[in-house]
C-alpha cells in the first residue's frame, strides 16, 4: 500500500520557523537573555561585546563590562580595556582577573615609620580605621627621596578569615608593617597591657608619629594614655593633638624630620571651631580625615616581635567583664553595626518591630516611612537623614532612591529584601531576597522563636542572618559585583 505525499506538507516542514521573542532578545545588546539568544540562533559569541556600532553609525558602549572591583569592594570602571571580556573573558572572569594584578607596593628600607594604632572593633577594620590608614599612607609617601613604612598595630582576636599573612585586609588598606598581640592578656579591654606594649614600641623602633582614631572604641584613650606616658619619659612633643581632620604644611617635612613646618587643625569648642598648632608625634584623628587607599596593594609584612615583659607584669587593677547587653533601641544610627531598614513596602509594621527585636538589630527607615509617620525622624537613613556605616543594612522594602542610597554607601554588606528584582536597591546590595517583605519577616520570625536561645542578642542575631538566607522567600539571587563573604552574613551581624 502506498501512502500519498503530499508535496506541500513537506516544503512547509523543511521552512525555518521564526522566533520573534528570541530576535528580540538578539537585538538588545542589554538583555539578560542576549547571549543565549545569540548562541541559539547560532550567531552568537560566549563574551559580551564592549563596544559596536549603531546604526546611525555612532559607536555604542555595554555599559555592563569593563569593570572590576576595587580594594574597598567598589564598582570602578575601567577604560585601558585591561579588566574586559578581551583581558579576561566575559563577567565575573575580569573582576578576578583585575584583583590579581592589583599593583604590589613593598618598602624594603624605610627612612622612618608612621605607627598606626587601629581600633579593629570586632577584630575587622572599621572605615574610621581606613581613613587613618590613608593618612598616614599620605605622610609616609609625601617625600619620594624620604620614603616611609606605616606600621599597623593590632590586638586581640581577629574575625575575619583571609590569606596568613594578612587576615584583615591591612596591605589593601596601606600598612606595610604589621605587629599583632594575639594572647590572651591583650585580648579584651586591657589599657594598661596594651599601653606597655606600645611604650616598647616606642623605644625600640622610634616611629616618627603615632596616628590613631578619635573613637570611643579604644583608639581616644590609648592614645592619650600613650601620651600621658611618653610625656613624663621627657618627650616633649608627645603632646595628643585630638580631632585632627587636617594637616597644614608640607608634608613632605615629616619625611625630613621637620616637623615645626607642619601645623595639625583639629576640631575644639565642642566641635564648633577649629584649632591649629604645630605638629605633635601622637594624632587623633577624625573619620574622614584621608581618602583611603584603594588602588594599591602593600605588602604589611608581619614582624618578629618578643612582647614586652612589662606587659605580662601588669597588676589586674582593672577587670574585663565582657560586653554589656545594650537595648538596639537605644542605639543612634550612625553607631549600629547591625540595621534592618524600613521602606514603603511594609505593610505589617508590628511583624517589622517584632523581626527587629528577635534579630538584635537597630531599627531605621526610608524617607518615605518617616513622612508618612510610621517611624520617628531620627530613623531616617539617608543623605536627608543619618549616614550609616553598619557592617550589615537589611533593607526590607525599599528601592532605593539615589538619596538613600549615598546614606548607607559606606555599609560593609547590603542585605535586600524587595518584590521589585530591578530596583537600585537590589543592584546595590550584595545579596538579595525577591518576595513579600512581609512574608518573609514573618518566616524569619518562625525560624529565630524556634531556635533555641533566640531573644535578640548578638548570638541571635547572627543565627538570624543565616536563618533569612534560608528562608521560603520566592527568588534569591547574588549581584555579580557583591563580595564572596556575602554568605558570612551571620559572622558579620555578631
Amino acid at each position: 500500500m502506498t501512502i500519498p505525499v503530499d508535496p506541500q506538507a513537506t516544503e512547509r516542514e523543511s521552512l525555518p520557523r521564526r522566533d520573534p521573542r528570541l530576535e528580540q532578545q538578539a537585538r538588545n545588546r542589554l538583555h539578560p537573555q542576549h547571549l543565549i539568544a545569540l548562541q541559539a540562533l547560532g550567531r552568537g559569541a560566549a563574551a559580551p561585546q564592549e563596544r559596536w556600532m549603531g546604526p546611525k553609525g555612532v559607536m555604542r558602549r555595554n555599559p555592563h563590562v569593563g569593570h572590576f572591583i576595587a580594594a574597598n569592594g567598589r564598582k570602578r570602571i575601567d577604560r585601558s580595556g585591561r579588566s574586559g571580556p578581551a583581558a579576561a573573558g566575559a563577567g565575573q572572569a575580569a573582576v578576578v582577573a583585575k584583583a590579581r594584578v592589583l599593583p604590589l607596593v613593598e618598602i624594603a628600607s624605610p627612612a622612618f615609620l608612621i605607627a598606626v594604632v587601629p581600633d579593629m572593633t570586632g577584630g575587622r577594620l572599621s572605615s574610621h580605621d581606613r581613613d587613618v590608614l590613608g593618612l598616614a599612607r599620605q605622610i609616609a609617601d609625601a617625600d619620594p627621596a624620604h620614603l616611609g613604612a606605616v606600621l599597623a598595630v593590632t590586638f586581640g582576636t581577629l574575625r575575619e578569615e583571609g590569606d596568613a599573612a594578612d587576615s584583615v585586609g591591612l596591605g589593601a588598606a596601606g600598612a606595610d608593617r604589621w605587629l599583632h598581640f594575639a594572647d590572651s592578656v591583650h585580648d579584651g579591654y586591657a589599657p594598661l597591657a596594651q599601653l606597655a606594649e606600645l611604650e616598647a614600641i616606642d623605644t625600640r623602633l622610634a616611629p616618627r608619629l603615632w596616628l590613631l582614631p578619635e573613637s570611643r572604641t579604644g583608639g581616644g584613650e590609648r592614645g592619650r594614655r600613650l601620651g600621658a606616658r611618653l610625656l613624663c619619659t621627657g618627650d616633649a612633643l608627645a603632646r595628643p593633638s585630638g580631632n585632627v581632620y587636617q594637616l597644614e604644611g608640607e608634608l613632605a617635612a615629616i619625611g625630613r624630620g621637620e616637623l615645626a613646618e607642619v601645623n595639625v587643625t583639629g576640631r575644639s569648642g565642642n566641635g564648633q571651631q577649629d584649632l591649629t598648632r604645630a605638629l605633635t608625634r601622637i594624632l587623633l584623628c577624625e573619620a574622614e580625615c584621608a581618602e583611603p587607599v584603594e588602588d594599591v596593594r602593600h605588602a604589611a609584612l608581619p614582624l618578629e616581635w618578643e612582647a614586652a615583659s612589662t606587659a605580662h607584669a601588669v597588676p589586674d587593677v582593672i577587670e574585663d567583664l565582657g560586653p554589656v547587653a545594650v537595648d538596639p533601641s537605644a542605639i543612634a544610627l550612625g553607631e549600629a553595626e547591625f540595621i534592618l531598614s524600613a521602606g514603603n513596602g511594609i505593610r505589617d509594621w508590628d511583624g517589622f518591630h517584632r523581626a527587629a527585636s528577635l534579630l538584635g538589630a537597630t531599627e531605621g527607615a526610608s524617607r518615605v516611612a518617616v513622612d508618612d509617620g510610621f517611624m520617628p525622624r531620627a530613623r531616617q537613613v539617608g543623605a536627608t537623614g543619618t549616614w550609616v556605616t553598619a557592617r550589615v543594612y537589611v533593607a526590607v522594602g525599599i528601592s532605593g532612591a539615589i538619596q538613600h542610597l549615598q546614606g548607607i554607601q559606606r555599609c560593609d554588606k547590603v542585605v535586600a529584601i524587595n518584590l521589585d528584582g530591578g530596583c537600585d536597591m537590589v543592584k546595590r546590595a550584595d545579596l538579595s531576597v525577591i518576595g513579600d517583605a512581609g512574608a518573609i519577616l514573618a518566616s524569619l520570625c518562625q525560624q529565630l522563636e524556634a531556635e533555641p536561645g533566640a531573644g535578640g542578642d548578638a548570638q541571635a542575631a547572627g543565627g538570624a542572618s543565616a536563618a533569612g538566607q534560608s528562608s521560603t522567600a520566592p527568588a534569591m539571587s547574588s549581584n555579580p559585583s557583591s563580595s564572596p563573604s556575602s554568605a558570612t552574613l551571620a559572622a558579620d551581624a555578631a
